[in-house]
């Protein structure tokens, strides 16, 4: 008797999530964390539509956060 035939590969997806979260996590951190609280959400949305985990856009988000506190911090030290 042979054995079944392995399950098909899965389709290469279309979304952005990667490009979404890193550019999220990037720009947080280093110029502007408003750009990247909207790089951070369309991750999460794009994860979430294709069935994927959201880790990106939850360290994007932290990252955003961070460079806010950064922001506060230096704007109170000048």
């Amino acid at each position: 008797m042979s054995e079944p035939y392995p399950p098909p590969a899965a389709a290469p997806s279309n979304d952005r999530t990667t490009l979404w979260g890193v550019l999220g996590i990037v720009i947080g951190l280093i110029c502007c964390w408003p750009l990247g609280l909207v790089f951070a959400y369309l991750s999460f949305r794009d994860a979430r539509r294709a069935g994927r985990q959201p880790t990106l856009a939850y360290i994007a988000f932290v990252c955003c956060a961070i460079g806010i506190v950064w922001n506060i911090v230096y704007a109170f030290r000048r």
